[in-house]
């Protein structure tokens, strides 16, 4: 497994880059790369194996990055911006695509990187060719509202804040305000991915966890739904079913990307009619 990180320059700040690419093997070398992108509190580092894993699983190169505040990126400032998930979609995450020259991509999105995959999907159909979404927030439900709370709590114990500041340091109490305070803004209230969904042109997988503290499994059950080639599964878990449940979660990631290649490879070599 050969790995290997860059700080990427893009206008709004630099964004810190990992990959990962594993021994080649067959068609899947060719095939797009998997992006991730990560929880509201999330960075590379607490990715922890599940990128290296994901790559040995798929056969795929997998790269995540550092969301402009968060880890190693650039700091942000200023008040929480309320289309943060519309922005990273048609601002910050094409522009990184750019930069590195990556024309197409499969997503694995967690919790808000879920739901920014799917923003994203739904934005750029003729590049994103899958989308897995893990705990994705479908819309804002009491319980969504009741475990940032708990978070709130549970962060205002200083051992707690140190933990998290070890991976964002300056950034943290911007990054978590920044979750808190959006999410928690009566003008968000509102919010839910019902216009977005029947945008998205490429299969989805929703993965959700039976006993998720931030939402119901009808979130996974209304993005099936809502996209033209929705799956979802269902697992005995919480919030993060790639720590929780690793091993369904790669081997659902690795038959959907395969199936979906599959598709790809016969609609590819299926004549056109003239």
């Amino acid at each position: 497994m050969h790995t290997h990180t860059e700080m990427v320059r893009l206008p709004a700040g630099q964004v810190f880059v990992q990959h990962w690419q594993p021994p080649p093997t067959g068609s899947e070398a060719d095939a797009a790369p998997i992006v991730l992108l990560h929880e509201s509190l999330g960075c590379v580092g607490l990715w922890r194996d599940f990128p290296a894993q994901l790559a040995l699983a798929t056969g795929r190169t997998v790269l995540t990055y550092d969301r402009l505040g968060f880890g190693r990126s650039s700091p942000r400032h200023g008040p929480p911006d309320l289309r943060f998930i519309e922005h990273e979609a048609q601002e910050h995450f094409p522009a990184l695509m750019q930069a590195l020259g990556i024309a197409r991509y499969a997503l694995l999105g967690h919790s808000v990187g879920g739901v920014m995959a799917l923003q994203i999907a739904a934005t750029h159909p003729a590049q994103c060719t899958a989308v897995l979404s893990l705990s994705a927030q479908a819309y804002v439900q009491p319980r969504t509202l009741e475990g940032i709370r708990a978070a709130q709590v549970f962060f205002a114990d200083p051992q707690a804040w140190a933990r998290l500041e070890k991976w964002h340091g300056e950034r943290t109490d911007w990054l978590f305000h920044a979750w808190t305070d959006a999410w928690l803004h009566p003008d968000f209230a509102d919010w839910s991915l019902d216009a977005v969904l029947p945008q998205v042109r490429c299969p989805v997988l929703a993965i959700h966890g039976t006993h998720d503290e931030y939402g119901s499994t009808e979130f996974a059950q209304r993005i099936g739904a809502g996209v033209p080639q929705g799956q979802v599964l269902l697992l005995d878990c919480a919030h993060h079913p790639h720590r929780e449940q690793t091993t369904p979660v790669l081997d659902a990631a690795r038959m959907f990307l395969a199936q979906g290649t599959a598709q790809s490879a016969e609609q590819a070599a299926t004549p056109v009619p003239l």
